[in-house]
Order: C-alpha cells, then sequence, then structure tokens
C-alpha cells in the first residue's frame, strides 16, 4: 500500500467509459503502487487490456453494476475501488427506473461489496449536478463545498446522483473488521470534456449538418466550469493516495474538480474546440428571446413523452439542459487544493490542444469516408 505494505489492486467500475478509460490509462501509466487495475464495465473496450504493461496489469471484467454477485466477484480481493459508474442522461433518452438502478442500486452494491469484502477505500465520481444548477436557475459563483445555495432537482439524473453521493458519505466509517472501518469520498466534476467526449463529438456532428455555423442561444455572460478529463482522473489518483495516509481528513468529504479552463458559456466554450475545425457561432446576442426558447423546449418534452411508445425522440434542447445552459454555475477547487495538494496536471493550453486535436482527427476521419 501507500504505507509501503506492497503494491495494490484497484478496481475502477464504468472503466470503459468516458472517464473510467482515461483514469485506467493514468493509473497505468504513472501510479508507482498498483500492481493490477481492474476495469469492471458492462461492454467491454478491449483496447483498454493492452495497456497493461510489465509492471501494471490491466484486467478486464464484464459485469453489471446492477448485478450484486458480479459487483462482489469483481471487488473481492481489491485494495481501493474508484466507481465511476454511472448513467448519463438529461435528455430523457433513458427511463428513470433504468437510472434509479444503474446509479443509486448499483452504489449501494459497491458500498455493500466493499463492506462484505473488507475493501478499505472508496472514491465516488459524483456530479456539480448533485448541488446544481437548481430548478429556480439561481446562480453559482465562484462557489465551494460550503456554499449557500438551495438544492432543487426534479430529473432522474441529478437526483439519482445526489442520492448515490448521500449513501457514499454516509458509509464513511462503516466497521470492517477489528480496527479498520471503510473511508469514502466523493469528487464533484464540472462538466467534463477531452478527447472521446460523446458528448462533444454530438455537437460536432449536429454542427456539420448547419454547415459548421452555429447560432448563439445564451448569453456570452453566462459562466460555466469545464473541466478537463486528464485532471479529473488525475484528482481520483491524489485523493486515493491521500486517503490512505491520512484517512480521517478525507473520510467522508466532497470535493468539487475543476482546473485551469476558462469559465464560459457553454456554447463560447465549445467553439475553443471545434472552432480550428472551421465551425462559426454567429451573433453576438442570443437569436432568439429565452420565453420562446423556453417555449421550444417545452415543446420538445410534451413530443418526447408523445412519441415514447412508439420512437426515441429526445432532442439536446429541454427544459432542464436549457436550465443549465443559461444559469451561471462556476465553482473553485481550493478544498482540494488543501487536503491532498491538487493542482491540474494539464495546463488549459494542454487541454485544449488534446481535444482540438482528436476533433481534427475525428473530421479528418470523417472526410477521408466521403
Amino acid at each position: 500500500m501507500e504505507q509501503g505494505q506492497g503494491r495494490q489492486v484497484y478496481l475502477v467500475t464504468g472503466g470503459c467509459g468516458f472517464l473510467g478509460s482515461h483514469l485506467v490509462q493514468m493509473l497505468v501509466e504513472r501510479s508507482h503502487n498498483v500492481a493490477e487495475v481492474r476495469v469492471f464495465d458492462l461492454q467491454l473496450d478491449l483496447a483498454l487490456g493492452q495497456l497493461g504493461t510489465e509492471k501494471v496489469a490491466v484486467t478486464l471484467i464484464q459485469g453489471d453494476i446492477s448485478n450484486p454477485a458480479e459487483v462482489g466477484a469483481a471487488v473481492e480481493g481489491a485494495d481501493l475501488v474508484i466507481h465511476a459508474a454511472s448513467l448519463v442522461d438529461v435528455w430523457g433518452r433513458v427511463p428513470p427506473q433504468k437510472i434509479t438502478e444503474v446509479n443509486v442500486h448499483g452504489t449501494r452494491h459497491v458500498i455493500d461489496a466493499c463492506i462484505e469484502h473488507g475493501i478499505q477505500y472508496l472514491i465516488y465520481t459524483s456530479s456539480m449536478e448533485v448541488v446544481g444548477p437548481n430548478t429556480r436557475g439561481d446562480p453559482f459563483y465562484r462557489g465551494n463545498e460550503d456554499s449557500a445555495y438551495e438544492v432543487q432537482h426534479e430529473q432522474p439524473y441529478p437526483l439519482s446522483k445526489a442520492q448515490a453521493e448521500r449513501m457514499v458519505v454516509e458509509a464513511n466509517g462503516t466497521p470492517l473488521g477489528g480496527s479498520r472501518r471503510l473511508v469514502t469520498c466523493a469528487l464533484r466534476p464540472t462538466g467534463i470534456y477531452g478527447e472521446k467526449h460523446p458528448l462533444m463529438k454530438e455537437f460536432y456532428e449536429k454542427g456539420l449538418q448547419t454547415g459548421r455555423r452555429l447560432l448563439r442561444a445564451v448569453p456570452v455572460s453566462t459562466e460555466h466550469g469545464r473541466v478537463y478529463v486528464g485532471n479529473v482522473a488525475w484528482m481520483h489518483m491524489l485523493v486515493a493516495r491521500r486517503m490512505q495516509e491520512a484517512p480521517a481528513a478525507i473520510g467522508g468529504q466532497v470535493y468539487f474538480c475543476y482546473d485551469a479552463s476558462p469559465y464560459k458559456s457553454y456554447e463560447d466554450f465549445n467553439m475553443e474546440i471545434l472552432g480550428p475545425c472551421g465551425f462559426r457561432l454567429l451573433g453576438s446576442r442570443p437569436v432568439l428571446p429565452h420565453w420562446l426558447l423556453h417555449c421550444l423546449a417545452l415543446a420538445n418534452d410534451l413530443l418526447r413523452r408523445l412519441l415514447r411508445p412508439f420512437f426515441p425522440y429526445a432532442p439536446l434542447l429541454n427544459p432542464y439542459t436549457l436550465a443549465i445552459a443559461s444559469t451561471t454555475f462556476t465553482v473553485q477547487t481550493d478544498k482540494a487544493q488543501r487536503h491532498f495538494g491538487y493542482q491540474p496536471l494539464y495546463t488549459w493550453e494542454e487541454s485544449r490542444a488534446r481535444t482540438v486535436a482528436w476533433i481534427k482527427e475525428v473530421d479528418a476521419q470523417r472526410q477521408v469516408g466521403k
């Protein structure tokens, strides 16, 4: 262990997802105390199995987070669990009961498996959306974990993440036998971006349909915090080390996860990535008044509900996504800096360059495929 008890086994649930795959790669490349990284996911990415080295083995385990027996088998024998498996859906593409099954019940299975098998360390990948933006659209400006903010949720995804985070935090200190106790913490990333980000690719594809010209929908003054996926993975590594060195300091804590990426509206930030591929964001003001956008969002949501039995209609614009995009929500990461020395591993310039290079590669492949 970090305390000199030998090299460890880390389990990453959801290890084949966007964040999970970056976590696995970073653990292999940068951790000095890991002997094996177990990757637990419903759909396996066989390429991750090729990341193993002479020092660090990568073991792929296919399993369902909603199946307690499969979770228990994957957890048994691990030293530390990073629970990143999650269904992220704010468009209504996934039934609410499925979101609850994966995000809430799946988290319960992970906690129970850690207790049953005596796994002492558990990190949960939460989300800023457990806090907000709330349904009233109240701004959250450079806030931290102690900032006053009225949390109000209605959608299944933020509700499920908030419930799961609460379970993980409340499990901290659970006896494991002898003098050992479960040590837990949760990280709350803001909007993550980076290579292989599925939503960024969706924005890219939508932009192709309009000739690489995008219309501004929200005021330029609206600010959001975005965080590079490599820095989110780095924070997981740092807190994993520190929670073993100082469990009393880290156990039961939650941490916002942000880096040096610029505070901008979602549209302006996306143009930092898409602009080098010839995309243009037209206008300095929204092309439609907010009330009309809200009406369109309501219409989209009504159509989704009416068409659900016949056709999977789930556009990007709905009342929830409009509220998120239109509400300033920016955070600070000073608590993580104080508690375990977090500093971004990648600068904004490096983060942007890596993401732009990936989008350009996607664009080049599309041009070849024409």
